[in-house]
């Protein structure tokens, strides 16, 4: 049981990285913050570790070391990774079109989309335009029947759109259709079971009791003039999936969307980026792999996301942005309500933030933001 009036922190903090513990303390004060973690390495060390207040709205049980929470988007810079692991074995080309994987992904004039546009928003596909249920998203196989039938919302070649939900569905597709499994499965059986890295894509019923309560944002976000593409995207009844309670939602596998992670999970991954392609040492993928993954397929005004973005294959690129810290060379990407994961080459840090209080920012939330920007200092 915890205090509902002061929170509790605890954590580690390297000498020299003190300001970023009371820049997480202040997150509290200046943010309405009910839970948090973050983490942050350098150079594969931990350098800040960090977690606060409580799991729940109520504000009765306190965060713990292992609390888990769904991270939403920021998850896309894990799928990300372990689709560059099945481009190291040589399963995928990114310069390969889909459908030599997937043949009938190229109805619709879909023939010539690559695997790394589709990964970088460009396929038009970010939104399904067919009504539905909210509930169909649960039918993997349905899904894909409607991906490969729909036509491009936008011409190829003519920017990115934001695949909030659907593009989760592609990269599962191309996984299980290579390599034989699901993202969830490569994930829990090859990188982060062995490795006792506790981020999962498909939550085992045995997990859910440590998993924290959302508080939902208090406004809708800013998502700009409103059009086609952002409407398919984020303002249809079924543009996510619902309809089937949480603990179905947990236990499903939607790769883009539902990762459930700790901020020290998040942050030991994204060592791959931080590192040349080393996990903890330990080479992950081969540095022309990751050179490919994170160098840019598209930049410009994005269609559904109100930002001028660079994308890697996968994943946001820092260099229009600056969501991440100040480097150019720093990828990484964001969940709806607060959540990121980052990491910067240059100077080794790789890191994440995790937390229940969400807000209506898309990326660029002022609570990692401030984080991130405070450790830049302490370097």
């Amino acid at each position: 049981m915890s205090s509902t009036h002061t929170p509790n922190f605890s954590g580690h903090v390297a000498p020299g990285f003190e300001p970023v513990a009371e820049a997480f303390r202040a997150n509290w004060t200046d943010h309405d913050e009910i839970g948090a973690g973050f983490c942050l390495l350098r150079n594969g060390e931990v350098v800040v570790d960090l977690i606060g207040g409580w799991s729940d709205r109520k504000k009765t049980q306190a965060w713990q070391a292992d609390t888990l929470i769904p991270v939403y988007s920021t998850g896309k810079a894990v799928m990300a990774l372990t689709l560059g692991k099945l481009v190291d074995r040589g399963l995928l080309d990114y310069d390969a079109p889909v459908a030599d994987y997937w043949p009938e992904f190229a109805a619709g004039g879909k023939s010539d989309v690559t695997v790394a546009q589709a990964l970088s928003h460009q396929a038009g596909l970010s939104g399904l335009v067919e009504k539905m249920d909210a509930g169909d998203w649960f039918n993997a196989a349905l899904i894909e029947d409607k991906l490969a039938r729909q036509a491009p919302l936008w011409p190829l070649g003519d920017g990115s759109g934001y695949h909030p939900i659907t593009v989760g569905f592609i990269a599962d597709a191309l996984a299980r259709r290579t390599d034989g499994r699901s993202i969830g499965a490569i994930l829990r059986e090859d990188i982060c079971g062995p490795e006792d890295i506790d981020f999962h894509v498909g939550l085992p019923e045995s997990e859910h009791a440590r998993t924290g309560e959302h508080a939902m944002p208090r406004q809708l976000p800013a998502l700009g003039n409103m059009n086609a593409f952002r409407e398919i995207a984020f303002m249809k009844p079924w543009s996510s999936p619902g309809r089937r309670g949480a603990a179905e939602w947990r236990s499903a596998e939607f790769p883009a969307a539902n990762g459930h992670a700790t901020a020290k999970a998040l942050a030991r991954l994204m060592t791959v980026y931080a590192d040349d392609g080393r996990l903890e040492g330990r080479r992950f993928i081969r540095s022309v792999t990751l050179g490919q993954l994170v160098k840019e397929r598209i930049c410009g005004d994005d269609k559904v996301l109100p930002f001028n973005l660079s994308w890697g294959a996968g994943v946001m690129r820092n260099t229009t942005t600056h969501f991440y810290g100040p480097g150019d060379q720093t990828v990484g990407h964001s969940g709806w309500g607060g959540s990121c994961a980052f990491a910067d080459p240059e100077t080794g840090l790789s890191g994440a933030y995790v937390m229940n209080r969400q807000q209506h920012f898309l990326a660029g939330d002022p609570r990692p933001v401030r984080l991130i920007e405070t450790a830049y200092t302490c370097l």
